[in-house]
């Protein structure tokens, strides 16, 4: 049994492939990188496999990553520069 859930492109020659399947006579998912170039095409060895009975634990730990968590941290607030500079006015 292999079910394809979907996919997310990860460059032009490269995508990660999300799919419930038996492997082993085992279910679970599975995470693999697909690569289409001149040389191979199909699976690569990049990728993880998630047993169905450890399939709740990964959902709840994806879960409970929010958009915000994934954005990139400003490198300094506009309150940090300020400080920044008036310290720098003091020194001189």
């Amino acid at each position: 049994m292999e079910r394809d859930i979907g996919k997310i492109r990860k460059n032009d020659n490269t995508d990660i492939v999300i799919r419930v399947d038996d492997f082993g006579g085992r279910t679970g998912v599975t995470i693999r990188e697909f690569t289409n170039s001149e040389r191979y095409t199909g699976f690569t060895k990049s990728g993880t496999r998630i047993p169905a009975e450890k399939f709740a634990e990964f959902k709840e730990m994806i879960n409970s990553i929010s958009e915000d968590d994934l954005k990139p941290a400003q490198e300094e607030t506009e309150e940090e520069i300020s400080a920044s500079e008036e310290a720098k006015q003091e020194t001189l």
